[in-house]
């Protein structure tokens, strides 16, 4: 591993502030194009298994959510890499999965519970929950939209 010098103060948070926008508009991007190419896909389309096109949007939304998580995981872990940054409390040494699962707690906005971010990671934790229930709540929209769109002349769900 190559030392790094340590990242304190000012210089620490603003590293936090710039990898959080980076993600953050990673994720949104993301987010829009995953729905953009789902609207495109399910838009105007009737056919027989019309309403069965709602699990597929279900699952692929949820593995959106899943793929977001993780691009935050992964700068949690890596900014904890960095002497100073700050660090995940409850883990001494962050692994990948601790970064993922804090970037869970904090996307849903469950709270943190084991694991919780200190330092320049609060930075980051704050942000991704915003983010988060934005991105959920659009989620929801759209899926609203569509099952009002798909199921509209059939009386609901079979």
């Amino acid at each position: 591993m190559i030392p790094t010098p340590p990242v304190s103060g000012f210089g620490g948070y603003a590293l936090a502030a710039l990898v959080t926008l980076a993600v953050t508009a990673l994720v949104v991007l993301m987010h829009y194009r995953g729905l953009e190419g789902l609207a495109r896909r399910y838009s105007g389309r009737r056919h027989p298994r019309h309403r069965s096109a709602m699990l597929v949007i279900i699952f692929a939304l949820l593995g959106l959510h899943v793929l977001e998580i993780a691009c935050y995981g992964v700068a949690y872990w890596g900014l904890d890499q960095l002497p100073g940054i700050g660090l995940a409390r409850g883990a001494v040494d962050i692994s990948l999965f601790d970064g993922v699962y804090l970037s869970a707690m904090a996307y849903s906005t469950v709270s943190f519970g084991d694991i919780s971010p200190d330092g320049a990671l609060r930075v980051m934790a704050g942000m991704e929950a915003i983010a988060g229930l934005m991105l959920i709540a659009w989620s929801a929209s759209f899926t609203y939209l569509e099952m009002a769109r798909l199921w509209q002349d059939r009386g609901g769900p079979e």
